[in-house]
């Protein structure tokens, strides 16, 4: 295998993980064990410990003298061959690994709820950008719940979710109480009042989220804490639609406050619970570079997601 312009990082964890079948290959190419050896920057005995190795493993004769130097079997032209092509796409593995690790380079997996892909995710990529411009990001949306079991699989780096987990094995940092309003659409009876109560609309018919959607668990709450259960007429999954089937007269909704949309109006809500708590959550230990630079960058916004109080930290 021809090593020229391979970084150093590179080669040495392809040293680590090549093993014995990398010198082997080096010796089939250069067909002598001293200039394999300088090539490689090992000793004499290292590779002839690695060809027995090789040797064993496979069974059969893979090299035999001939003059000074050694000439490949028919098995060993085979196996140098294979090898040949599995340690070029090892190379290219490690090295791809070693940019998505890279801040400047890297790749970012992160995972987060419908809820922000409009402007709070955008707005935080787009400053981590401005600072790595050549980074990469992969995007994750979904439900919390579904969103956790990708954290915990490790599909994806960070979580931007809520409400945060408490349980062991996974850092949670709030970054934000996001307050709730109820949607009404916008001829309704009681649009006109300033604030409302859920006990005000019990008898309402609700769209609501998804089981699964943590927004859907935060609603379940307030009513739980209201002493009233919903009427639910319609089940969804994103927070513009729930809108738009507020508008269209077919419930009403808690959802995060907006700047306003078209049909509906948004009326403060009376209670103990009138927030949601967002924030980002990782697993403990070691976080790739590019993801635990990334998270940096969010910790540190002065407004990570706009649109509500920040959390005191």
């Amino acid at each position: 295998m021809h090593d020229a312009g391979v970084d150093d990082d590179v080669e040495d964890a392809l040293r680590g993980l090549a093993g014995p079948l990398r010198i082997f290959a080096a010796v089939a190419e250069h067909g002598h064990v001293t200039r394999a050896a300088q090539q490689l920057g090992l000793g004499q005995p290292t590779v002839s410990r690695a060809l027995t190795r090789v040797g064993d493993a496979v069974g059969v004769p893979l090299l035999v003298p001939a003059g000074r130097g050694l000439r490949l079997t028919a098995a060993g032209e085979v196996l140098a061959a294979a090898a040949g092509r599995a340690l070029a796409e090892l190379e290219r593995g490690v090295r791809r690994v070693r940019e998505d690790d890279d801040p400047s380079t890297g790749r970012v997996a992160l995972g987060f709820l419908h809820t922000l892909g409009a402007s709070a995710v955008p707005a935080l990529v787009g400053a981590f950008r401005a600072e790595h411009p050549r980074a990469r990001f992969s995007l994750r949306q979904g439900a919390a719940g579904a969103l956790l079991a990708e954290l915990d699989a490790g599909a994806v780096d960070l979580v931007l979710t809520s409400p945060l987990p408490q349980r062991p094995g996974l850092v949670a940092h709030a970054l934000l109480e996001q307050p709730l309003v109820l949607v009404l659409p916008a001829g309704h009876r009681l649009a006109a009042r300033p604030r409302l109560r859920l006990q005000d609309v019990a008898q309402e018919d609700f769209v609501v989220f998804e089981p699964g959607y943590g927004l859907r668990g935060t609603v379940d709450r307030m009513f739980a804490e209201a002493g009233a259960v919903p009427r639910i007429a319609v089940e969804g999954q994103d927070a513009d639609t729930v809108r738009g089937l507020v508008a269209a007269g077919l419930g009403l909704a808690v959802l995060p406050a907006t700047d306003g949309a078209r049909g509906v109006v948004e009326r403060p809500l009376d209670g103990p619970t009138t927030s949601r708590t967002l924030g980002l959550v990782w697993r403990e230990g070691d976080l790739p570079r590019a993801a635990a630079a990334f998270r940096d960058t969010v910790l540190r916004h002065p407004d990570p997601l706009g649109g509500g109080r920040p959390v005191a930290t």
